[in-house]
């Protein structure tokens, strides 16, 4: 029996794993804003479910929970930074404000809550930091500038923070789903639209998302059980791509940067010292 702390464990992604989760046996610290989605999982797993309500963004509480969870259950074997949304508009159109929330939901409050959790799972000789990223942590479109930057910089923080921690036998997964069917649409913050970008690729993505032309391949219950079949595995991968839309981009995307990078190589080396 393994024990996970579980973000944005009331909805989506995070919700259809902490039942998976629970009804395999596990014990499950479920954090999120609307308790009430895991109020039916208590009744038939009680003393395994410890359901934690609080603002991810508010930083001492984090904190507070965090260390509360540690103490109940005594250890915690996989922490799955898994809250978030996405905020929909050109870099122009987006406002101060939603600019704010998206990097303190999706980036800042993940950022605090591996170092919440660091110290704890440095005391207990070790444990897994699963980062629910994207597709979009790798590859880019127009309208989801700041939720690109949101996850570029999470997965920047991981890689780094994976490497300051190995040695205390604490690894980390950073999974990629493309696009699933979750509440994730549903959910997008949207900024007002500027008549200036409608002959734009920005244009062009609105009006592909609101035709429903893109199309949603993801199972969800399938990227949870791939999520936690990587999360079980001795020595998971660094990186775990979702779904074969995310496959095919990130592979197209990688492929592109790497020949960029090719055709660069006597100018690089041309910036070196002659020392």
């Amino acid at each position: 029996m393994k024990t996970w702390l579980i973000t944005g464990a009331s909805s989506g992604l995070g919700l259809d794993m902490t039942r998976k989760l629970l009804a395999r046996g596990d014990r499950v610290v479920a954090c999120g804003r609307r308790g009430e989605r895991l109020e039916p999982l208590a009744a038939e797993a009680a003393d395994r479910l410890r359901i934690v309500r609080f603002d991810l963004t508010d930083t001492a509480a984090l904190r507070r929970e965090v260390d509360a969870a540690f103490a109940a259950f005594g250890r915690i074997d996989v922490v799955v930074s898994n809250a978030g949304y996405g905020l929909f508009g050109a870099a122009e159109e987006v406002s101060d404000e939603q600019i704010d929330r998206q990097l303190a939901t999706n980036l800042t409050a993940s950022i605090q809550l591996v170092r919440a959790v660091l110290p704890h799972l440095r005391a207990q000789g070790g444990g897994r930091i699963v980062q629910l990223s994207s597709e979009g942590g790798q590859v880019a479109y127009p309208n989801f500038s700041l939720y690109h930057a949101s996850k570029w910089g999470i997965e920047g923080f991981l890689e780094a923070v994976a490497q300051e921690v190995a040695p205390f036998g604490i690894d980390v997964l950073i999974a990629e789903p493309g696009p699933t069917a979750t509440e994730f649409g549903s959910g997008l913050d949207r900024a007002p639209e500027m008549p200036v970008y409608d002959a734009t690729p920005a244009g062009d993505v609105r009006r592909g998302i609101a035709s429903g032309a893109f199309a949603i391949k993801g199972d969800a219950g399938r990227t949870v059980d791939a999520m936690i079949q990587a999360a079980d595995q001795r020595e998971p991968r660094r990186r775990l791509a979702l779904g074969s839309t995310a496959y095919e981009n990130i592979h197209r995307a990688l492929l592109a940067r790497l020949d960029d990078l090719t055709t660069q190589k006597a100018v690089a080396y041309s910036a070196d010292s002659d020392g």
